[in-house]
């Protein structure tokens, strides 16, 4: 991957010597910023459930007019916003207890967001746990994109095209993430072994139907298709948006390196600039450094951990890095513009 100007050597390990994480962590305990802040998810929840009662009592209302379709933009922001808040709920931020935080989850992602939220967590915890490594993260694995030189190795055909062509077509294809985050889902339920299998089929269930019955009963087939359409694919462009900042471009980090919890974290991640406005859109993920360091941080300490981690790593000599939202983009697509020419090759 990208080395985005981070050194990949072993003495970028060895100046964690002088301040481990052990060190940090203590720090970030001291200041409180571990601290569990319940309030605020609930007033998150109950907006964001306010916010679906409007766009579901609007359609119900204005039954088969095409202005329903400007609805259409507004129920994607709601479905992703919902999506940050399961994120924040599976990584125990909003309650330590195990059983609370699963059956939260259960309603924050499979009824309302139509996500397993059992299968996001194996996945997701399997990125946070080692971030960019080829073999063990599942965000950076060979598929319809490649992110490393060696992944592209002996592709022939449609396949070669693909990846010649990725950092153009990596936009357009963010417009079906939605609909293979819905896929996935199905197909991780359909496979037996999954804790909680049963609860989730039927609140998956729940939520395909419900939101089929939504569109069929406030709309012509015609409107809804459209409607359809519209939500799924400014969804998955929200979703890929909001995560493709975070990683993509950041280096494969050595053995030493990816030995050392704070340079693992560190090293591969990337934070978007923008304030609470950032915080806003992406749901606390344009902290991504922070997070990665303490995933069970409240979403709205990120922004008072960021000058400690940062002024910690400037005294350690470690790379933190940090772009504006655009620059982020584009070091992602150049990225992956450079990993395609090993099929141009």
């Amino acid at each position: 991957m990208a080395d985005s100007g981070i050194p990949n050597t072993p003495d970028t390990a060895a100046r964690t010597r002088a301040g481990s994480y052990g060190e940090l962590a203590r720090l970030v305990r001291e200041r409180g910023l571990l601290d569990r802040r319940p309030a605020t998810s609930f007033f998150s929840a109950l907006a964001l459930l306010a916010a679906l009662g409007i766009v579901i009592a609007l359609m119900v209302s204005n039954r088969d007019s095409w202005w329903l379709l400007l609805l259409a933009p507004a129920m994607a922001v709601i479905a992703t916003q919902t999506s940050f808040l399961g994120h924040d709920i599976g990584h125990l931020q909003v309650t330590r207890n195990a059983t609370t935080s699963r059956a939260l989850g259960l309603v924050a992602g499979d009824l309302l967001s139509g996500l397993s939220y059992g299968w996001w967590v194996q996945k997701h915890n399997a990125h946070h746990a080692h971030p960019n490594d080829l073999d063990s993260d599942p965000d950076v694995r060979a598929g319809a994109l490649i992110w490393d030189v060696s992944q592209g190795e002996g592709r022939r055909g449609v396949a070669a095209w693909w990846t010649r062509h990725q950092a153009i077509l990596f936009f357009p294809l963010l417009l079906l993430e939605a609909l293979n985050l819905h896929i996935a889902s199905v197909r991780a339920l359909a496979t037996p072994g999954l804790r909680l299998r049963g609860p989730e089929l039927l609140l998956l269930g729940a939520h395909f139907l419900g939101y089929t019955l939504l569109l069929l009963l406030t709309m012509t087939w015609q409107q809804a298709l459209l409607f359809f359409v519209i939500h799924k694919g400014i969804q998955g462009l929200y979703l890929g948006c909001s995560f493709a900042p975070s990683h993509k471009g950041m280096p494969v980090l050595d053995a030493v390196q990816a030995h050392d919890p704070l340079l693992r974290q560190v090293l591969t991640s990337r934070n978007v600039r923008g304030g609470r406005i950032a915080s806003a859109v992406y749901g606390g993920l344009n902290y991504q450094i922070e997070h990665h360091l303490f995933p069970s941080m409240p979403r709205r300490n990120l922004r008072r951990a960021q000058p400690l981690v940062r002024a910690f790593c400037r005294e350690n000599q470690i790379p933190y890095a940090e772009s504006s939202a655009l620059e982020c983009y584009a070091a992602a697509l150049k990225h992956m513009h450079s990993v395609g020419a090993s099929a141009r090759g």
